[in-house]
């Protein structure tokens, strides 16, 4: 019997994939508990149609991120932070401070797990980091530190 996956099912597929199982496993499993629905010709016309606009939401997505990507290329956040004689600061900036700065200098919200960090900023200056706007969309971020 075919049918149509409504959840991922391990062993058997992801969501939205057809499959031929055996009846049984079909009408006493995976019917029942709403993890399949029977492969007719109705059905596979409307997941059809669902994969068609899953595609162009998709791609209307990737295009929003690109703009976006390219708008924070050309910003530089600037933050202020009590250093030392040697410019180094008491403290560290930190993803969070960089994505407050960014909201408020400019008015991108972007959320801090997507500021991509190998450490805290620790010293006075222009530091390149990257904004993962998408999954395959990556921005450079300018976040210039001065003393305050």
């Amino acid at each position: 019997m075919k049918v149509i996956l409504l959840k991922d099912v391990k062993g058997l597929g992801k969501k939205g994939s057809v499959v031929n199982v055996k009846d049984g496993y079909a009408r006493n499993f995976l019917l029942p508990r709403g993890a399949a629905k029977e492969a007719t010709e109705g059905n596979l016309k409307v997941l059809k149609e669902q994969q068609k606009a899953k595609e162009i939401k998709q791609k209307e997505e990737l295009e929003k991120a690109k703009k976006l990507a390219e708008k924070i290329s050309n910003i530089t956040v600037k933050i202020q932070g009590k250093a030392g004689v040697n410019g180094k600061l008491f403290g560290s900036i930190t993803s969070k401070d960089i994505a407050d700065a960014l909201n408020k200098q400019h008015k991108i919200k972007i959320d801090k797990k997507k500021i991509v960090l190998e450490e805290n900023i620790r010293t006075l200056g222009t530091t390149v980091v990257d904004v993962k706007v998408y999954p395959s969309v990556v921005a450079k971020l300018r976040v210039e530190v001065s003393e305050s």
